[in-house]
């Protein structure tokens, strides 16, 4: 090649490497401690609207303010009401940020990585181990992570078939909309050693992340019951107190 087009080359080979630490997710929840991961949606098909046209700046920096270590964002637009758009709206706080939508095909995550996903959640109710995989190995050369979300024995098989290292366990029963933090400890046991763990749905007060943390726990998902709260950054610390 001429200079001037080893120089082009060199140029967009730099162009392309990320822009922020690799892992950043997975980082921030691997610190001792409690590890809250505060979730922004506008709307669920189980609760209804939650909060209208959310002001995602002020959410985020609330929840930075209040200790949180990552910001999730439900961007399915048509029930949960969202946009991809809030990715980096929300990262204007500083923390990772996982994209939450139902993922089905691995343009969806290239669209995740270039609006600024950190980390993007698979559903293992979607998707078997192989595809499980390939979808981790395509974020890894992003270094972005994968948040695989189970919620029974099968669905938990499915994961570890597909290599995932975070694992999140969905409280809440998708045929009743029932929850229940036992899903969480009955699954956690059957983890391999060295997983995250992050459990997700029902949890309302640091009682319940003190139940979660004995069972294994290392991060906690809180949407809802942080969302309705007058002051946010309070509800974050009340967690972590």
């Amino acid at each position: 090649m001429s200079d001037i087009l080893d120089r082009i080359v060199a140029r967009t080979r730099a162009r392309l490497l990320p822009k922020e630490s690799p892992h950043s997710f997975a980082t921030a929840l691997s610190r001792p401690g409690i590890n809250i991961i505060a979730e922004i949606k506008s709307a669920s098909p189980s609760a209804g609207s939650i909060v209208e046209n959310p002001d995602v700046e002020a959410i985020a920096a609330d929840y930075r303010r209040g200790g949180a270590a990552a910001i999730s964002v439900v961007t399915e637009p048509e029930f949960f009401r969202g946009s991809t758009a809030w990715l980096a709206r929300a990262k204007s706080a500083g923390l990772p940020v996982i994209m939450k939508d139902f993922i089905v095909d691995e343009r969806q995550l290239l669209h995740g990585i270039a609006a600024g996903a950190n980390a993007i959640l698979l559903l293992a109710s979607l998707l078997d181990g192989r595809q499980i995989r390939e979808f981790i190995a395509l974020l890894d050369q992003f270094g972005c992570d994968a948040l695989v979300e189970v919620h029974d024995e099968a669905e938990l098989e499915r994961a570890i078939a597909g290599g995932a290292r975070l694992i999140g366990v969905n409280n809440r029963n998708l045929r009743d909309f029932s929850v229940d933090l036992a899903a969480s400890e009955r699954l956690s046991p059957l983890m391999p050693q060295g997983t995250i763990r992050v459990a997700e749905s029902g949890i309302r007060s640091r009682q319940d992340v003190d139940r979660l943390r004995a069972a294994g726990f290392n991060g906690f998902l809180v949407g809802e019951s942080l969302l309705r709260q007058t002051d946010r950054e309070a509800a974050v610390r009340e967690l972590l107190s």
